[in-house]
């Protein structure tokens, strides 16, 4: 069978950007019986799969998402007589859509309480696109099952026309760890042996909930002393965004800007607690990131972030500053506790799995492209 990846996404950074570099490795590797075209929009990309004796990469300009999507891709679907295309994000070349997969990463444009982390230009074209995608597509997959649930409560897509197909973390989180990596990563950050870490950006404190993290740690930090790690592209400037000062709780606040993915599992692994009280997810790869990692969880009792995290986390009213203050000195006094965790996290890993991902997803691609 020949089938066509439409990578566009493939240097993204956050969830989107490593379920397509994670799945279009693994599906690659799972499956040499298949011929695979690797769509690439950057020419740097071009290489990648260069040691993959069933693989085929293309350069196709980016320029404009969609025509790259409406217009090219059903192009290069055709000039490569491809059975069947998969998008790991969320358009169909609608001049091949019956032919094409696939992947919803959320619904909160949809989602009164969530909507306004969208632009209303962004909104709309969801709403207009979403459904139309939805009911031409030769199969849609969603990364939760809350996800599944919104577009049919929202949109009236039919349930069965939506599989639910978890992804898992970068490889490198279920790795053993190594002592050296941890004593490297805290001289790096000069980070102290206790340690809060959160993940944001400078573009989605908001729907992150970084002001109630801020207000949960000065409530900890006078109890407790520790530091909070806070990691992402663009925090740098939350100090002085947020008024934090540089004496008492605000000296004990480390920005260390963006993480390098092959970084992130010491980073994990040496925090007491990983607080992720967001507002919105619909799959938040932090959370499995953690899971693998070991590392005790705090995290808001709403959408994908209860789904993802089941009985391996303390979940909280992401509103309640005080409610995630004394979920987290919980488990930084109580040992017990934080042991505990640390093996419910582990064993609610092995539901996020690149294997059992990999397999769904190669099945419904199959059955597309031999109808």
């Amino acid at each position: 069978m020949r089938i066509g990846l439409m990578l566009r996404a493939f240097e993204e950074q956050g969830g989107v950007g490593v379920y397509t570099r994670n799945i279009a490795r693994h599906l690659v590797e799972a499956a040499p019986e298949h011929e695979f075209f690797l769509y690439f929009g950057r020419p740097e990309d071009l290489g990648t799969f260069s040691n993959a004796s069933n693989a085929t990469e293309r350069y196709v300009p980016l320029g404009n998402k969609a025509i790259w999507d409406q217009l090219k891709m059903p192009l290069c679907f055709r000039r490569d007589r491809l059975d069947v295309l998969f998008h790991p994000k969320f358009t169909v070349p609608l001049l091949c859509a019956r032919r094409s997969a696939m992947v919803l990463h959320g619904a909160g444009w949809f989602i009164p309480e969530t909507k306004k982390y969208w632009s209303l230009a962004t909104r709309l074209y969801a709403r207009v696109m979403m459904p139309l995608y939805c009911r031409l597509a030769g199969a849609v997959l969603s990364v939760s099952e809350i996800t599944r649930q919104e577009f049919h409560r929202r949109l009236g897509v039919a349930e069965s026309k939506i599989t639910t197909v978890y992804f898992a973390p970068g490889v490198e989180f279920s790795k053993p760890a190594k002592p050296e990596e941890a004593a490297q990563i805290r001289q790096r950050f000069r980070l102290n042996d206790r340690y809060i870490l959160t993940l944001t950006g400078g573009d989605r404190a908001e729907r992150k909930n970084f002001d109630t993290i801020l207000q949960a740690f000065q409530k900890v930090h006078g109890r407790t002393p520790c530091q909070l790690v806070v990691a992402g592209r663009g925090c740098e400037d939350f100090r002085e965004r947020f008024g934090i000062p540089d004496t008492g709780y605000g000296a004990d606040i480390v920005f260390t800007g963006w993480v390098e993915q092959s970084d992130l599992p010491a980073l994990f692994r040496s925090a007491a607690v990983f607080l992720y009280p967001s507002n919105m997810e619909a799959f938040p790869i932090p959370i499995t990131e953690s899971l693998a990692c070991g590392t005790p969880i705090v995290t808001s009792n709403a959408f994908g972030l209860q789904e993802l995290a089941g009985d391996a986390a303390l979940l909280v009213d992401p509103s309640d500053p005080d409610g995630i203050a004394a979920a987290v000195q919980r488990i930084l006094d109580d040992e017990n506790l934080s042991a505990d965790l640390r093996t419910r996290a582990r064993l609610r890993s092995e539901h996020f799995s690149w294997d059992r991902c990999t397999t769904e997803t190669l099945r419904l691609l199959e059955e597309i492209g031999s109808k």
